[in-house]
């Protein structure tokens, strides 16, 4: 293994073996770290694409209808809504929507993950819950940043000389104020994937999916060090690719900015 050669010789082959694809093997089942990785990584992968379409969908259009209707009842729902989602843990969370959905009324599957090669159906069925649990927090989040972009945008003066001109309302919040408040709107939605794959590994496991974040506990509990250190700096990377193209994206928003 070349245990008693010195530090830095050690680094430079493990970096050297890692850019080859070689993330080493696992002291727990003596299998290559990278297949275990790549066995797990579909569930994951569904959770977290749906887990962002939901919030971003929805948390952007209670930010908008909130901003357009500020103080009424969607503005006042989407407050308390924050409250809950910023303070309730998503295992909390979690749990109350195995209890309720699965263990009394038995509607959903409490347990397990479906692959898509077996059909579309039970592959949804089963992500329904675990999506639930981990969008509220995200939904409140980016339904937060919006409104308050929406309100600052709302306020400028080319929104009241708009108004004054006739535009519709449609046309107020659509092609003026959400693409001038895109911007953070944007930078929140790249933000809430570092607060996701966190938040991964706790639904995975009170679901019980076989996923990474599955994995990355069970490796904790066996103390296997190449699988730990090796989800982490995949997922550092994708963090900063994501990051990366947030950034880029700026300029399709904001003409303003350069590069």
């Amino acid at each position: 293994l070349g245990l008693n050669d010195p530090m830095p010789v050690q680094f430079i082959r493990w970096v050297r073996d890692m850019l080859g694809g070689d993330f080493g093997t696992s002291i727990f089942t003596g299998r290559p770290v990278l297949q275990l990785i790549s066995q797990r990584l579909e569930p994951t992968v569904s959770l977290s694409i749906l887990t962002m379409m939901l919030s971003v969908t929805v948390g952007v259009s209670f930010g908008i209808l909130a901003a357009w209707r500020t103080g009424g009842l969607v503005d006042r729902l989407l407050a308390a809504f924050s409250a809950l989602g910023y303070s309730v843990p998503v295992f909390v969370i979690g749990y109350f929507l195995i209890y309720f959905f699965a263990i009394r009324t038995h509607w959903l599957p409490v347990q397990g993950y479906a692959p898509i090669g077996e059909g579309l159906g039970p592959w949804f069925v089963h992500l329904i819950l675990p999506t639930v649990a981990l969008s509220l927090g995200f939904i409140a989040f980016i339904a937060r940043v919006t409104r308050a972009s929406m309100l600052e945008v709302l306020s400028e003066d080319y929104m009241r000389t708009a108004a004054a001109k006739g535009a519709s309302s449609y046309a107020m919040l659509f092609h003026h104020a959400l693409k001038n408040a895109g911007v953070p709107i944007l930078t929140v939605i790249g933000i809430s994937f570092a607060y996701l794959i966190g938040g991964v590994v706790l639904t995975e496991t009170v679901f019980n999916i076989p996923g990474i974040g599955r994995l990355v506990v069970d490796a904790i509990n066996n103390r296997d060090y190449p699988i730990i250190q090796s989800v982490l700096i995949l997922t550092s990377g994708l963090y900063v690719i994501i990051n990366l193209t947030v950034d880029l994206a700026y300029t399709l928003i904001d003409p303003r900015i350069r590069y």
